[in-house]
């Protein structure tokens, strides 16, 4: 199998809206496991899976999913699951009836339509209230029949808006463990998502993106790397002597700042090369004169990312 079939590849992808940009030179290649997107209002998040579900056409550039064209609707919809964050149904139905509907409106018969529904709805956890009128549900709920429907037709691919809104916090941690699931299971899940600690627990890899561009893509960790030149590493030293271990690991020259922490028991260090850093680090403390009782990375997550990327631009 070519990799172009294990993928979402975006090839030099542009969508404008007349004169208004959308995305702009989008070139990904987003292998199975959990992709996050991640950016401010405007950054295009909404228009990148927009354009993956087909909904929305390039303006320029190519864009397949798992080998398929996005404008092959009916080829793509078999391999396609799109979960929106518009909150909005048809009046009157149930859980299990919108579920049903949708998948016999799809092409599946009546037998498989019921038993598709039953296993969407479990794994949601909303089987207790599938046959309850939709507009009775709380917001949490309708969130997880939305999930549920878009998980039914069993896709290769899942498409997420915000799926994390509206959940309380132990119907949250159940849905972030079902898509970690998911993933397992070797599907490839596209997560647009405000909420940043729980992005950078559940994603393998993010795309930070900025009015309409992406700004950095890949593991966390391997954007935190990359970035060290531009936004040195911030690390938090807890010791006995914070006043002399600034003195003395400005020596070694790989510090470009050191500040001690506001209790007089710690030294705050940025440095462009870390692994250079712990090295001369290690040299110091193994003087013996100073007691070292920690030592952590303080911006090594996606919140810090975020900020640096797009929060200061």
């Amino acid at each position: 199998m070519s990799t172009s079939e294990n993928k979402i590849v975006f090839d030099n992808v542009s969508k404008f809206y007349g004169e208004i940009l959308g995305v702009n030179r989008v070139s990904l290649e987003i292998p199975a496991g959990i992709t996050s997107l991640v950016g401010p209002n405007g950054a295009g998040k909404t228009t990148l899976m927009n354009l993956m579900t087909g909904l929305l056409r390039p303006t320029r550039g190519r864009l397949s999913v798992l080998g398929i064209p996005t404008d092959h609707p009916e080829q793509l919809f078999r391999k396609v699951g799109y979960c929106s964050q518009f909150d909005s149904f048809p009046r009157g139905l149930t859980g299990r009836e919108f579920i049903s509907a949708f998948l016999m409106v799809s092409g599946f018969t009546r037998k498989q339509s019921d038993e598709l529904t039953e296993r969407a709805l479990d794994r949601v956890e909303l089987l207790p209230a599938a046959d309850r009128k939709i507009g009775a549900y709380s917001k949490g709920m309708r969130q997880r029949v939305r999930l549920a429907q878009s998980i039914a037709h069993q896709p290769s691919v899942l498409i997420l808006d915000e799926p994390l809104n509206g959940l309380d916090p132990m119907v949250r941690a159940e849905t972030i463990a079902l898509f970690k699931q998911l993933a397992a299971d070797g599907l490839h899940l596209i997560i647009s998502s405000h909420i940043l600690h729980e992005v950078d627990m559940m994603s393998d890899r993010v795309v930070l993106l900025n009015n309409g561009y992406v700004v950095a893509e890949g593991a966390i960790h391997g954007v935190r790397d990359e970035m060290d030149v531009e936004h040195p590493a911030q690390i938090l030293i807890r010791c006995d002597q914070p006043s002399v271990l600034a003195s003395r690991i400005f020596q070694h020259g790989e510090v470009v700042e050191a500040r001690v922490h506001d209790d007089r028991h710690g030294l705050f260090v940025k440095t462009r090369n870390p692994d250079q850093f712990y090295l001369s680090l290690n040299e110091v403390v193994a003087q013996g004169q100073i007691t070292v009782e920690s030592i952590a990375p303080v911006d090594d997550d996606l919140s810090a990312v975020y900020d640096y990327l797009i929060g200061a631009q």
